[in-house]
């Protein structure tokens, strides 16, 4: 099998990769390297350029005319980025999205692996949710996923393509043998704010403590990016087995099947680096919600999958990482 994976030189999408051409799948990556890096696309047949570039993809079709599935990872994902831009995130997630399926539909390749997010669920107790339960995309980003979800439920109703959308959590961590990870040093979650905290000497601080979850924090289900990228293959895999032509878009949750709260995670964080972290609270934030975590049974059976790494494993490769990030960086 051959995959093509928009945003494929990313935090994911080159996980992703490297899953797949450990499970015998190839890969042709298109980035247009905004936020990826060209490292991480090297011996992967990497095409730099935009996913909405026709004659690029036209390009890429005539090398590879064996690609079986596209895995569409590319998007701008940065929540308050998309509150101060809205046009800019529908145009990239939702616009050129649209045009990329359009080209697709042209070659011949009709096979779509969807990266979308549990950003498009309502998060407010802290509960597990199923694929069923009701949607609220709180931010532009979380609305450009919900968006292209429909688009590609749509096309498959008319026969354009076949699509399985993974929605997924929260990933941490890194390829565990730290070949790719997340290129921002300064990532915006809530893992990423409390390694700051610490590398600054600072405390973290935790943005409400009155919610209805079991110690008052924010809850949130914590996915290995390495289990994340497993179940991508698994779908690559076993697409005409999940997206069948009687039933062709189906929607499935990656994650955990379980909760972590941000006390939680701090005192995994303390685990593993085997330091205490000095917190404070303060009060929630406009918009904040206590989260959600994946229920999976739909996808454990779909794919025959299931996340196996832990939040420790998660903290474990992300400090790993970053501090290799340091040492590619500098060089």
């Amino acid at each position: 099998m051959k995959a093509l994976i928009t945003g494929g030189a990313g935090y994911i999408g080159s996980t992703i990769a490297t899953a797949c051409l450990e499970a015998g799948v190839e890969t042709v990556i298109l980035d247009d390297l905004s936020t990826g890096r060209r490292d991480f696309g090297e011996d992967r047949n990497l095409y730099v350029g935009d996913i909405a570039d026709a004659e690029l993809l036209t390009r890429i079709c005539a090398d590879h005319p064996d690609i079986d599935v596209v895995v569409h990872c590319a998007a701008r994902i940065v929540v308050p980025e998309s509150v101060a831009d809205p046009l800019g995130y529908y145009d990239t997630n939702v616009g050129k999205t649209i045009i990329l399926l359009r080209n697709l539909r042209e070659a011949g390749i009709s096979r779509i692996v969807f990266s979308s997010s549990a950003a498009v669920y309502f998060g407010e107790g802290g509960e597990g949710v199923d694929e069923n339960a009701p949607l609220a995309p709180s931010s532009p980003y979380a609305m450009t996923k919900a968006m292209v979800e429909s688009v590609l439920s749509d096309a498959a109703l008319a026969g354009d393509l076949r699509a399985i959308a993974l929605r997924y959590f929260n990933p941490i961590g890194a390829d565990p043998r730290l070949r790719t990870g997340l290129q921002n040093p300064t990532p915006s979650h809530a893992l990423g704010k409390i390694m700051q905290a610490r590398a600054a000497g600072e405390p973290f601080t935790i943005t409400g403590t009155d919610w209805a979850t079991r110690d008052g924090s924010g809850l949130r289900d914590y996915i290995h990016v390495w289990d994340l990228a497993l179940a991508h293959v698994a779908a690559v895999q076993r697409f005409d087995e999940v997206a069948t032509g009687s039933d062709p878009y189906q929607v499935l949750n990656i994650g955990t099947g379980d909760g972590v709260t941000v006390r939680e995670l701090v005192t995994a964080f303390e685990r593993v680096t085997q330091h205490p972290l000095p917190v404070v609270e303060v009060e929630r934030r406009p918009g904040d919600q206590a989260g959600a975590f994946a229920i999976v049974d739909r996808a454990a059976a779909a794919l025959d999958w299931k996340a196996q790494r832990s939040v420790d494993d998660g903290v474990r490769d992300a400090l790993a990482w970053a501090e290799k990030l340091k040492t590619l960086d500098a060089s």
